[in-house]
């Protein structure tokens, strides 16, 4: 990719609004400005004239006639965003101003951005190491404040400054025992190597702590998917729109209502829980409620928990009976609904610890659903000090090589094995480290990561 050239495009969704941004970046970001923004105003200048880091007034023309009158924002190298000379421009929001300011600043030298291209710029030139470039798109996507809260620790540098202190400390033992390598005659005295093997054997211990916040860092960034089952009319859809706190599914007494997943998240105690709400599993009326009855059940093949909702106002059926039985290998929460009305269904007792009791009609007991939900979907107290380290599925893969050869280095040491050897999986500990900050990186690892990102961004 090219790092010398001046990239632009608009840096605020698409759509109708009060603004619209369009962001340049590059070596001649103020030249591109120059072309096609005129100031107005007694003391105004062109942009490649006035002072870092100053707001002008003025206005962007194309082929001689005024597109928009905008405000153009100038800041300087370094101290921008991608460590390049940067230009922001603030035009009436709405599609057709943002993409006729940007059409004219593409005609004037600029090129299309592509995405997440101004965070890999950021990254190449030193602004931002890898996992704080990665928080840039988890601050983007967070749902609720607590993954808010998880974005910020990265991006202010927590992760990367563990990393980078794990990452020198196997280069340290790495540089003894290559040492050693070079002076064959000399052995490492018995002190030094246990020393070293304590070194690598706190490395791995360090490495197992971060592994084991992949599964909270996971639910963070995408959430939780959990399906609502149960029989038709058992409360499905009431109950989606109590979590939600506002109706989003179509409530009736006539069974089958639902014909399709419903799909919304919810913040519940600070996760982000994604509640599809299924159509009733039962033997379809027709081909469209089937199809619906069969988009059910490839939701709940990919659904992590399952609320199965009961009707605690009719006596337990066959099909209750059979849903029962088929989930109970999944994380499953049973939800008896209608408890406002007369008492008929009862469950046998191995179900007491996994059943809650709610009556959609009233709202009582959603607080103890939402608390019986995060208990299942996360272990223990939630601690800030957790949220400064939580690993991605990149990380948690980097790190498994990383601590497999570095215990493959321990026991060589351990077992006299050949130097070299012991040196040669300390080198790809050092490297699976290196690349969650973006020490050793490809450009095939590079485009996979900010080809994530929104263009503008």
């Amino acid at each position: 990719m090219l790092v010398d050239d001046t990239i632009a495009a608009i840096a605020t969704p698409l759509g109708e609004g009060g603004l619209a941004v369009i962001r340049i970046s590059g070596p001649e970001a103020l030249t591109v400005a120059d072309k096609c923004f005129a100031p107005i105003g007694k003391h105004s200048q062109k942009p490649s004239l006035v002072p870092s880091h100053t707001l002008h007034y003025g206005k962007i023309a194309r082929a001689g006639q005024t597109v928009d009158e905008v405000m153009l924002a100038v800041m300087r190298a370094p101290r921008t965003f991608t460590r390049e000379d940067v230009v922001e421009i603030s035009c009436h929001g709405g599609l057709l101003p943002a993409k006729l300011v940007l059409d004219a600043i593409l005609e004037n030298g600029a090129r299309l951005a592509q995405p997440g291209e101004f965070t890999k710029r950021a990254f190449l030139n030193g602004r931002l190491d890898l996992t704080q470039a990665e928080a840039v798109a988890d601050l983007i996507h967070s749902r609720t404040e607590m993954a808010l809260t998880a974005a910020h620790e990265q991006l202010s540098g927590k992760l990367s400054k563990r990393i980078n202190q794990l990452r020198d400390d196997l280069i340290k033992t790495l540089a003894h025992v290559e040492a050693h390598i070079d002076f064959p005659d000399e052995d490492i005295a018995p002190d030094t190597k246990e020393l070293l093997i304590q070194r690598l054997r706190d490395a791995v211990s360090f490495m197992d702590s971060l592994l084991r916040t992949a599964d909270e860092g996971q639910i963070l960034r995408r959430g939780i998917r959990a399906a609502i089952i149960g029989r038709p009319n058992a409360g499905k859809s009431s109950l989606l729109n109590q979590l939600l706190g506002h109706d989003r599914a179509i409530v009736s007494p006539i069974a089958g209502t639902t014909r399709d997943t419903i799909e919304e998240t919810a913040n519940i105690r600070g996760l982000p829980v994604i509640f599809v709400d299924t159509a009733g599993l039962r033997e379809a009326g027709d081909t469209i409620e089937a199809e619906g009855i069969r988009r059910s059940h490839e939701t709940l093949t990919r659904a992590e928990l399952i609320l199965h909702v009961l009707d605690a106002s009719e006596p337990i059926t066959v099909e209750d009976q059979k849903y029962l039985e088929e989930f109970k290998g999944k994380k499953r929460i049973l939800v008896r609904n209608k408890t406002d009305l007369p008492p008929r269904l009862q469950l046998p007792p191995a179900f007491k610890n996994s059943l809650v009791d709610v009556s959609c009609l009233t709202g009582r007991g959603l607080e103890d659903l939402k608390d019986a939900i995060k208990s299942l979907v996360w272990s223990g107290e939630i601690k800030a000090e957790m949220l400064q380290v939580m690993i991605n599925s990149r990380h948690q893969e980097a790190l498994k090589r990383a601590k497999t050869a570095t215990e493959r280095t321990a026991e060589a040491l351990e077992q006299d094995l050949t130097l070299e050897l012991a040196a040669l999986d300390l080198r790809i500990a050092v490297n699976a480290v290196g690349e969650i900050v973006g020490k050793t990186s490809t450009e095939d690892l590079l485009d996979s990561i900010f080809s994530q990102f929104c263009i503008g961004k």
